[in-house]
């Protein structure tokens, strides 16, 4: 009885290589350049390197902080452009008064009097010139828009009708000077009944009222509008 005869097949194992860790890879690395470069060079190279990262970082940092400010200021500012648009509506009118006075003057002569009656009929325009805006008129202040205007001015200082002026009652022989006296005496009774403080503060709420409308109009929610002290041009 014959015995077979097995063979087993030697399985060789193969030797296990060792991988260096990544830090050791780094070292190794460091080491070599160290001694190529010089001790000195070499720690030179690597502050430069450093001193390059730290200054990345914070310019990385002052660049982001300010594309925050911008996208604040695109929220709640109001650019260049808005501005000098509402510059450009030049005179704004906010209170119109109509008013007429009867002007009349006597010449005394030796046997009978002179007499000059005339009618003289006024518009007068109470506004803002935004030509004479300050140079920071519109402010932020945190989500607010802050708008100064200036003061309340009668916008046209011809506001008397003169195609509309006729004498009234006439006898005598008058000159053009006698009637340009008769006209300054009108002007000044139409300043005096018509630019009084009641008409002012009337023409300043009207002022506040539109522009704060004008603001919202735009797209500001937050808007606060007041108008130049009047003492601090005293």
């Amino acid at each position: 009885m014959t015995k077979k005869k097995t063979t087993r097949k030697s399985h060789q194992r193969k030797p296990v290589e060792q991988q260096q860790s990544g830090i050791d890879v780094i070292m190794s690395a460091i080491l070599q350049a160290v001694g190529k470069l010089g001790k000195w060079t070499f720690i030179t190279i690597l502050a430069i390197c450093l001193l390059i990262a730290v200054v990345g970082y914070i310019t990385m940092q002052k660049i982001t902080d300010n594309n925050a400010n911008i996208e604040i200021d695109q929220r709640i500012g109001i650019t260049p452009t808005q501005i000098e648009s509402m510059k450009a509506i030049g005179q704004w009118e906010f209170l119109s008064i109509a008013d007429e006075e009867l002007i009349d003057t006597v010449r005394n002569g030796f046997f009978k009097d002179d007499e000059l009656i005339r009618i003289y009929y006024g518009t007068l325009r109470l506004g803002v010139d935004m030509k004479d805006v300050e140079e920071n008129w519109i402010t932020t202040d945190k989500d607010t828009i802050d708008v100064l205007l200036p003061n309340i001015k009668l916008l046209d200082n011809n506001f008397i009708d003169e195609a509309r002026t006729k004498s009234f009652f006439e006898s005598g022989k008058w000159s053009d000077l006698d009637r340009e006296k008769m006209y300054q005496m009108a002007y000044k009774r139409m300043k005096q009944r018509c630019l009084t403080k009641e008409n002012i503060a009337s023409a300043e709420q009207n002022a506040v009222k539109q522009f704060y409308q004008l603001m919202r109009s735009m797209g500001f929610s937050n808007v606060r509008v007041r108008m130049k002290d009047v003492s601090q041009d005293e």
